[in-house]
This record gives structure tokens, C-alpha cells and sequence, in this order.
């Protein structure tokens, strides 16, 4: 059974929470199913591929394209970025220099590889998984540190993320870390976000030089950026669907905007030449200035709450 695309098809959805395994393509997966919204992870890098509230369209947008393969990335959903994000030579030096390995793959070690959900639970309507990335004692390849990474996910009225690092060894850690969400909206030409005023921001399609953003973030072509400073929440006004999707963090004060627009959206993999038009990262992070020092015996939590309200006037 393939997962939901990104269309506007309603969940089918159980009074009483329900959770269950199927297959997407290759990778199997944990459907979680309540009165309210339909939930879909695959155990590969723990990634939520779908999300979905009854009557709407849906939050998160997984490809029209997307392929379940075992070892390959799935476009769209949540991709966990772990224990960097992006291109590792960007990261900061004492990060970079952790790394001992060949090619550095973009977004760290951890995407394609399968994690155990390891608990399960359901109270007052409230569905609770966790996902344990195992690993050998003595680190990831290349990445000889013994730190673990599990994601707990909550579904209850708002769907809840909480990426968590445990140093349990004897070295000091540098991280950089993303939920790296793919938001679904109904034109991108017609949403904006909001929180990011005023806030410093590196634009990268631009010699990585900083700027400050004074409005509402719109969208008119090709974008990547990353925002420095940000308040707990944000707000993607979406005019076409009318309503706002909130994004909550207590641990980022960084976020990564993209969408590749027309050009090098028929250069990526798993992705129709016009979908650039229904989606939007945002991705919570750690990077940049917002990187994550762990010391021995020191936990680190990155977390992401994400729920949606009808839109309180156009945009």
C-alpha cells in the first residue's frame, strides 16, 4: 500500500486510536490512525512520510513521486538530519573535523538507516511512538562517538517531534540537527510566513552573505535560506487553503526555507517538474550559530509542535 499523496482525499480515520504496519514500496512502516488525523512513518530514518487531519488537505506533502526504496532517501515528509545537516563543510570547523569517514553524505548518517520503534502507546486519545536509531557501540561509521538518537512522536490534537541526543561518552559533540519538514500548501505563490521579521538571515543563493529580512516571507522564485534568532513560533498563512499552519519550537532559534522553484525542481529526483508550486520547507534546526555542544553525559532535545487553524483573514 502506497502512502497518501498530496491531495486533498480525506484520511479514513477510528474513534479509537489505532496503529498498524504496512509497506510503502520497500519500507515498512507504522500507520497511526485516530478520530481525528492519519499519521504514516517509516521505519528507515524514522521519517514521517504523511500527515493528515480529517476534512483538510494535508500538513505535510510527500511527492507524487516518492519511491520506497530500501537505502534511498523519500522526498518529502520529515527526513531526520543527524549528526549534521546539510553539506558537513559547511558546518563549523570543530564539527567538520569529527568526521573521519569518506564523502560526507549531505544531512548526516542516519536518514537510511532502519530504526526500531521501540514503544508504543496510546492514552486519552493521545498516540505516543518512539524510534531508537541503533548503532554500534563504537559510533556511525566515520563518526566514532557514542551518542544516541532516538525521535519520539506524539498525535493528539497537534503532532509532536522531539529529536533527542544522549552523550554517553567521554568526548565533547558538536551537532547540527534538522526535522527537515516538507509542508504541503496550495500554491506557493499565494502563502507567506510569519515570525521571521526582523529577524538576520544567510542567503546562500548568494555568496552566503547575511541579510535581515523587514516583512512577511513571500515567495517569487528559487529559495534557500538560513534564519538566525527566530522567536518559538511560526506562522505559514496559506490564502488558497485558508488557514495557518503553526510551527512550534522550544530548542531552535534556526530554520532553513527552501523550495527549488522552476529550474531545479526538473533536476531533482523524486519530483514532478511542477511541484515546486506544493511545497515549503521549513526545517527547525540546529545550524549555523544554533549548533549543539554536547558534553559527556549531556542530552540535547530538538522539538517541532505542528498544528493548523482556519485562516483568521486574507492575506
Amino acid at each position: 500500500m502506497r502512502a497518501l499523496s498530496s491531495t486533498r482525499t480525506a484520511p479514513v480515520t477510528h474513534a479509537t486510536p489505532r496503529i498498524s504496519r504496512e509497506l510503502f514500496d520497500e519500507l515498512t512502516c507504522w500507520r497511526v490512525q485516530t478520530a481525528d488525523a492519519d499519521l504514516l512513518i517509516a521505519e528507515q530514518g524514522a521519517q514521517v512520510l504523511s500527515y493528515q487531519r480529517t476534512g483538510e488537505p494535508p500538513l505535510i506533502w510527500l511527492s507524487e513521486q516518492a519511491a520506497g526504496q530500501a537505502g534511498q532517501s523519500v522526498r518529502g515528509g520529515v527526513p531526520v538530519c543527524w549528526p549534521w545537516f546539510g553539506d558537513l563543510a559547511r558546518n563549523p570547523v570543530a564539527l567538520l573535523a569529527q568526521y573521519r569517514g569518506e564523502a560526507a553524505p549531505f544531512h548526516g548518517l542516519v536518514r537510511n538507516l532502519t530504526w526500531e520503534c521501540r514503544e508504543q502507546q496510546v492514552d486519552n486519545g493521545e498516540v505516543r511512538l518512539l524510534f531508537v536509531c541503533p548503532q554500534p557501540e563504537e559510533g556511525l561509521p566515520g563518526w566514532p562517538y557514542a551518542v544516541d538518537v532516538a525521535l519520539e512522536i506524539r498525535l493528539g490534537e497537534h503532532l509532536h517531534l522531539e529529536l533527542r541526543s544522549h552523550n554517553r561518552g567521554q568526548r565533547p559533540v558538536w551537532i547540527s540537527q534538522a526535522l527537515h519538514s516538507y509542508f504541503a500548501v496550495s500554491d506557493i505563490h499565494n502563502v507567506a510566513v510569519q515570525g521571521v521579521q526582523g529577524c538576520r538571515y544567510i542567503e546562500t543563493l548568494d555568496g552566503w552573505q547575511e541579510f535581515q529580512q523587514d516583512d512577511a516571507l513571500k515567495f517569487a522564485g528559487e529559495t534557500d535560506r538560513i534564519y538566525l534568532d527566530l522567536p518559538p513560533r511560526l506562522e505559514l498563512h496559506d490564502a488558497g487553503w485558508q488557514r495557518t499552519l503553526f510551527l512550534e519550537s522550544r530548542a531552535a532559534r534556526t530554520a532553513v526555507l527552501w523550495n527549488p522553484w522552476i529550474d531545479k525542481a526538473r533536476r531533482l529526483s523524486q519530483f514532478a517538474e511542477d511541484a515546486w508550486q506544493r511545497m515549503l520547507c521549513i526545517e527547525t534546526a540546529n545550524v549555523w550559530d544554533d549548533c549543539v555542544q554536547l558534553d559527556p553525559g549531556a542530552s540535547h532535545r530538538l522539538d517541532l509542535c505542528l498544528w493548523s487553524e482556519a485562516l483568521a483573514s486574507p492575506q
